[in-house]
């Protein structure tokens, strides 16, 4: 029931980041004299990894606390959440691949986009939190926004959204490559990079040896493919095992089933593997 008069914001993400699951259980609110000393009003929000109201409690009274033990051990038992508790702070530098050829169709491609975009809004943005880049490619590759381009979710979400579809050929290796030189280059080391390749159908140069190349780069490579996309590209293209790392759909519009399984597994490789 004390709030606090020095900032808390970089002390629960040294702890945070060691692991450190946060959850603040709030009682009444600030006196007057706690007022006139409060550093950080929203205090409770730096603290915490996320804003959604998870791992935050309030409580109005002491005389309720006693109703709070129950949904704050329900919370801290469930693991499917925690385990992404660390993911959403500074774990990520995640690169969309993108098929921008012409067999995808302009229609298409803006569902892709809506895929995209709803991996991205699980995640924490910003410098120092999760970064996203993206490219498109055809026979060429193009930078669509690099890592921190943009720094917040909003600006992030919108610039997805404005991304044109470009049309032409399918060179699935050379976007690796492309990627591998233009955004994990930049990485920051203590972050774990993250690619996720989207391509409908076979690629007209190699994917093989560029995989390899960026997987040694330490770049754990998802492959989702759609429609006429090559079975066998896109278990090279994924870090292994493939079958948590590969996945294919017949139609576009299925591609949101993808969402949770690739959010999960992001989650559980932060925790189970030492950054680069």
């Amino acid at each position: 029931d004390g709030w606090p008069t020095d900032k808390v914001e970089e002390a629960s993400r040294l702890a945070r980041e060691s692991g450190i699951n946060i959850f603040f259980v709030t009682i009444e609110g600030p006196d007057d004299s706690e007022k006139q000393n409060l550093v950080e009003a929203n205090f409770v929000d730096k603290a915490v990894c996320r804003t959604n109201g998870f791992y935050s409690l309030p409580v109005n009274s002491w005389f309720a606390l006693r109703k709070a033990v129950q949904p704050l051990v329900k919370r801290v038992c469930d693991t499917d959440r925690l385990v992404c508790s660390k993911t959403c702070l500074n774990a990520n530098d995640i690169a969309f691949v993108i098929d921008g050829s012409s067999s995808v169709g302009t229609g298409n491609f803006r569902t892709v986009l809506q895929f995209v975009a709803n991996v991205t809004r699980e995640f924490e943005i910003s410098d120092t939190d999760t970064r996203v880049g993206a490219i498109q490619y055809t026979y060429e590759q193009r930078l669509e926004f690099a890592f921190g381009q943009y720094n917040n979710k909003a600006e992030l979400l919108n610039a997805i959204k404005r991304i044109n579809y470009w049309s032409g050929g399918t060179s699935t290796g050379a976007a690796i490559t492309y990627a591998a030189e233009q955004l994990f280059s930049k990485s920051k080391p203590n972050k774990r990079k993250i690619m996720i390749v989207i391509t409908d159908g076979r690629s007209y140069d190699d994917v093989r040896v560029p995989a390899e190349a960026v997987q040694r780069q330490g770049v754990i490579a998802y492959s989702i493919g759609i429609a006429w996309a090559a079975q066998d590209e896109l278990e090279y293209i994924a870090t292994d095992p493939d079958k948590e790392h590969s996945f294919f759909v017949d139609e576009f519009d299925n591609l949101y089933k993808f969402v949770p399984k690739i959010i999960h597994n992001i989650c559980q490789e932060f925790n189970s593997q030492p950054r680069n």
